[in-house]
């Protein structure tokens, strides 16, 4: 059906209702994974989805599965999906319009009376962000076989809470092996959160694949001595070393055309005004779309670190803790997006993701792409993240599009038995 058509302002409406669990006064959102506002979100989604008939799976590590009948019961659900967790100073769009789209996809079929061959299904992905548990795109990764169950559970926040404990303490933690919940295909809607979109005027982005992507724990050690009575040639200051690592990371990055290279997160003992540091514990990421420009810049930052502890008599530890290749999108969910943005009439750019995103471990395991909006400024994990009501409906209206064409071609390639 080419005339059906999304509801925007429905759309924008669920966004700001969302926004309120979690909300922060700057008009961001702090809706840690697993906690209570994460909860809230997850019980707001599952009524939404159940008064329009669907049916709720949660999986052992907390990915939620909202399914719509098809016609057909041999064919396997087309997904939709992101995640509905932020940052701790998140905005309004990050991930949950992936959710939401989806859910405004699925309203709109509900109301036309229209019922898809396949199944339909909205994924809400668990602690896509890292931002409590590191790594990011935990509950993904489970379902995808990169993580086990014993590895996501025994994951601990910066309080020392295990991932299995807030699972358990905000009650979903589903009976459902991780990976058990089929699917034929998943669409994933986003905000594209750099500036590449808005700078060319463009509406849609048919997002082609996505970095590859290496976290590491890091931790440099020296030892804790008074600031005023141990001499500059005397002192072990881990921070001093971490300093140095840190802008060393960043000229090494800039080497490598189309790479980069961070620390965003550092964690000091004792962190105290008079105190040398004796230990600061930091998270590396790198990244690039092809692995093998990640392998020479993984070695690099190694024998950075390497040749500065050796300086400053210090010692250290480097733990991988998260190691995503870069991805592929399906060529013939691609095309679907694409049809579906000529269709619409709307201005459209291929792009590669430089986030990393669920879609990226969904891709091992069956066919999947992403479709992207605009940031306003490229602003993403800030309050001020920015992505307009027309740009939102935008790409949902592509979202229900290449949904359609999908589930259209993918029925008419496997016809039903018995069929003439």
């Amino acid at each position: 059906m080419s005339n059906l058509n999304v509801n925007g302002d429905r759309l924008w409406e669920s966004l700001m209702d969302t926004a309120r669990m979690g909300g922060t006064p700057d008009g961001g959102i702090a809706r840690l994974t697993l906690s209570v506002e994460d909860k809230a979100v997850r019980d707001w989604f599952a009524r939404e989805c159940q008064g329009l008939g669907m049916t709720i799976t949660v999986d052992e590590v907390g990915n939620m599965f909202a399914t719509r009948p098809g016609r057909r019961t041999d064919l396997a659900p087309i997904a939709m999906g992101s995640h509905l967790d932020t940052q701790p100073t998140g905005g309004k769009f990050d991930g949950v319009l992936g959710v939401l789209a989806a859910l405004e996809v699925v309203r709109t079929l509900h109301e036309a009376d229209y019922r898809t061959e396949a199944p339909l299904m909205i994924a809400n992905w668990t602690n896509e962000e890292g931002s409590r548990y590191a790594p990011a795109m935990l509950g993904s990764g489970c379902y995808a076989g990169a993580y086990s169950r014993e590895y996501c559970d025994s994951r601990e926040d910066v309080n020392g809470e295990t991932f299995a404990s807030a699972l358990e303490a905000i009650g979903y933690r589903g009976a459902e092996k991780a990976g058990s919940v089929k699917i034929g295909a998943m669409f994933e809607l986003h905000i594209e959160q750099g500036p590449i979109l808005e700078a060319e005027g463009a509406t849609i982005g048919v997002v082609q694949g996505v970095q590859g992507m290496r976290w590491f724990d890091l931790e440099v050690h020296g030892t804790a001595a008074h600031t005023g009575s141990t001499p500059m040639g005397m002192r072990r200051n881990a921070l001093l070393g971490m300093a140095r690592i840190i802008d060393g990371i960043d000229r090494i990055a800039k080497t490598y055309p189309d790479a980069v290279g961070s620390i965003g997160f550092l964690d000091i003992t004792p962190n105290s005004h008079n105190v040398i540091a004796s230990r600061v514990r930091a998270t590396i990421d790198l990244r690039h779309h092809d692995d093998a420009v990640l392998d020479p810049l993984e070695a690099e930052v190694t024998a950075l670190i390497e040749q500065v502890v050796a300086e400053l008599d210090l010692a250290f530890d480097l733990r991988p803790i998260s190691r995503v290749p870069a991805v592929a999108f399906h060529p013939d969910l691609i095309a679907s997006v694409r049809r579906a943005a000529e269709a619409a009439e709307l201005s459209m750019r291929d792009i590669i993701s430089g986030a990393g995103h669920d879609a990226a471990h969904v891709a091992a395991v069956a066919p999947t792409t992403m479709i992207f909006v605009p940031s306003e400024k490229g602003l993403s994990h800030n309050p001020a993240e920015f992505t307009s009501k027309d740009q939102c409906h935008a790409g949902a209206q592509v979202l229900l599009g290449a949904v359609l064409d999908y589930d259209r071609r993918a029925a008419a390639a496997q016809p039903a038995q018995g069929a003439a």
